[in-house]
Parts: C-alpha cells; sequence; structure tokens
C-alpha cells in the first residue's frame, strides 16, 4: 500500500511512542487500562508532554462503525496518528523507540483501504464513502420525475408518458454516474459496491465510465426493498476486501518473483541489499515478511540504515543506534515514498524481506557482495 499518508511521521523528532489496542472497552477497562501504559512510559522515560498527549487520545477515543481498533503514534512534538482500526489487536502493543512502530497499522489499512458504498434507485442513491479514518455519507437526489411508466396502457397519453419517463430516468442515472465517479477519483476508491434491484444497478453500471466499472462489486438489492444500508452487506464487504487485499499482495510477490526469474536487477532480497536500495531510494514497494527480532545500525541520519556498523561505514555513516528492523525498514521506506507490503510469515526471501526496485542497484550490490565475502 502507498505510505505518502504517513510522510508527517518522516520528519517527526521522537522518540516515538507506538501504542495499538482495543478501542471497544468501556470507560472504566480504559481508566485502569491506562494507568498501566502510563506506568511503562513514565519507566521510560518519555517526556509528560508526550505522556499528556498520548493519555488525551486513548481516553477520548470514540469507537465507529466496522473499527474496533485504535493506533496512536506520538514523537516529541505530539500525537502523530490517532486513527481507529478495523480489528482490534489480540493484545495491546506498546513500543517506546527511536522510530515509530508502524507495521500493525499498515497492515490493518492494507486491509481496509478506500472504497465507495452506493445504493441506487431510478430516483437517485446514498452514498458512503471510506477513507482513512473518514466516513461520508451522502444523498444524491436525481431531479427527473416521473420515473415509473403508467400502468394503463390505454392511456391517451401513454406515449408522450413513457418518454418522459425513460428521459427522467437517464437524467437521475446520469446523476447518480456523475457523483460516483467523482467521488471514486478524488478519494482514489479501491472499489465501488452498488447495490439495488436490477435495472437500476444495471443502468448505473452501464454508464460509469471503464476505469470505475473495473472497480465495481455489484450487490442485491435488499429484500425489503428501498434502498439498502450498508450494514446490511457488512458481511460481504468485509470477504470482498479481503480478498482484493490478498490478491493485491499476490501481485506484488508475482512481480517481485518474475523479476528475480529474469535477473532484471529489478528485485532484491535480504537485509544487506534492501538496506542499500532504500538508503538510495531505490525501492518502489518494500516486501515484509517475517522479521522476527532482527536488527538494523543506524546512522545520524535515521534513513542511513544497514546490517552492520562495518556495513553502515562502507557509506560514510558513523554508527549511532540499533533498532529493530520491523520498525526501522517501514520508516525509511515512508521516508522514500516507497509503498509497503506484507506478505504471508512463509515467504520464501532471505533474512524475511524483499523489494521491487524503480531501477537497477549494481554498482550497490557489487558493494554488498563484496563486504559479504569480506566477512
Amino acid at each position: 500500500m502507498t505510505t505518502e499518508h504517513l510522510r508527517a511521521l518522516a520528519g517527526a523528532p521522537g522518540p516515538f511512542v507506538s501504542l495499538y489496542l482495543d478501542g471497544t472497552g468501556d470507560t472504566r477497562d480504559d481508566a485502569a487500562r491506562w494507568g498501566a501504559i502510563r506506568e511503562h512510559l513514565e519507566d521510560c522515560r518519555v517526556s509528560g508532554r508526550t505522556i499528556e498527549a498520548v493519555e488525551r487520545a486513548v481516553l477520548t477515543h470514540q469507537p465507529r462503525q466496522h473499527r474496533r481498533g485504535h493506533a496512536v503514534i506520538a514523537g516529541g512534538e505530539g500525537v502523530l496518528v490517532d486513527e481507529p482500526l478495523v480489528s482490534p489487536p489480540s493484545v495491546t502493543v506498546l513500543r517506546v523507540s527511536d522510530y515509530p512502530y508502524v507495521l500493525p497499522l499498515l497492515s490493518a489499512e492494507a486491509a481496509r483501504p478506500p472504497y465507495l458504498f452506493a445504493a441506487v434507485d431510478h430516483l437517485g442513491a446514498d452514498l458512503t464513502v471510506h477513507r482513512d479514518r473518514a466516513v461520508d455519507h451522502e444523498t444524491v437526489q436525481g431531479e427527473g420525475f416521473p420515473v415509473h411508466k403508467p400502468a394503463s396502457a390505454g392511456w391517451k397519453g401513454w406515449g408522450d408518458m413513457q418518454h418522459s419517463t425513460e428521459e427522467a430516468v437517464r437524467m437521475n442515472v446520469r446523476a447518480i454516474v456523475d457523483r460516483i465517479t467523482e467521488l471514486a477519483d478524488r478519494t482514489r476508491a479501491e472499489l465501488v459496491f452498488v447495490c439495488g434491484e436490477v435495472r437500476s444497478r444495471s443502468d448505473v453500471l452501464s454508464e460509469l465510465p471503464h476505469r470505475i466499472a473495473t472497480r465495481v462489486v455489484s450487490l442485491p438489492a435488499r429484500a425489503e426493498g428501498g434502498r439498502a444500508d450498508e450494514r446490511e452487506f457488512a458481511d460481504l464487504l468485509d470477504t470482498e476486501i479481503a480478498r482484493r487485499s490478498r490478491d493485491r499482495v499476490a501481485m506484488v510477490v508475482a512481480r517481485y518473483q518474475s523479476e528475480t526469474g529474469r535477473e532484471s536487477g529489478l528485485a532484491v532480497q535480504g537485509l544487506p541489499a534492501v538496506c542499500t536500495a532504500l538508503r538510495d531510494g531505490a525501492v518502489e514497494t518494500l516486501i515484509i515478511g517475517d522479521l522476527g527480532n532482527a536488527t538494523l545500525v543506524t546512522g545520524d541520519d535515521p534513513t542511513a540504515v544497514a546490517p552492520d556498523a562495518d556495513a553502515l561505514s562502507q557509506f560514510g555513516e558513523a554508527p549511532r543506534r540499533v533498532a529493530l528492523a520491523d520498525e526501522v525498514l517501514p520508516f525509511v521506506a515512508i521516508a522514500t515514498d516507497a509503498a509497503v507490503v506484507i506478505a504471508d510469515q512463509d515467504l520464501a526471501v532471505a533474512d524475511g524481506v524483499a523489494a521491487v526496485l524503480r531501477y537497477p542497484q549494481t554498482d550497490a550490490l557489487s558493494t554488498i557482495t563484496d563486504h559479504a565475502e569480506n566477512r
């Protein structure tokens, strides 16, 4: 998934508090849990200002529809991320580090990409847009009327009335299509769910531009008639979104495997090669599998990373800190505008990490090979 919306993290001062918790508990549970979290933060010598900022985010959090978890990331200047998550973590995750821990956030966002839900009929549509933490609702009210043909074929004005009805339907369908297209383009919705009775749904789908139609998932009308509420299709939406998420990951992994097989120089694996490519801004998509407890050495520039001090020194950087790879790698990807994909834990790549590159890193990889051979 893209990471541009998290770029503020790259320029923020640390240390960082990264907190992932269940956001559906009652107020008493929150207060008791916060007491334990606060004690840990004080033990880690987190500043009082940062602790207070995190406390406000935790205790004022309001769970939202389909969003039962809560992510909070704070730095030296306050809260940087305060977002609801689709699913709560099985256990509370709390880290204090020189780097923000964003993997759970990226995983949750990848599982719930921007999407649009449209309940349509020939009179208009109810639209719901999901993007980042926001959920926006609006209604398209078509101006065309009437939209039902006369019941009696013997009525003298039947022909004129039929023409008027068909024109009213076309007018309303066009208004619906225009608004769906505008919202899908503006929010970069990856999925557009359209539900309604067959004729209304078909009329809308036939008018959508190809770039939008390819993202459409058709849903049936509600059994009781009338426009459906998104909650009535929650299970179907979750199933389709999860399937699309798996497909996106599979496509990136397949491309990595293809580039590896072609020996194009556009695919690398293992911490040494991936660190070099990230440091040079050559990574298009970072693929993260099972990193375990791997650590990296970083320099004064937090994006200057290497598997060990010797490798870092070859690039003119003195080692300043050791940090967990699952914190450092996504951070550098965010700082260099690389996408991040979280693959299955059994992904067969060296050190549990790989990357698809923007351009080959022939010279850099030679340096890595030489370093490895001399160790």
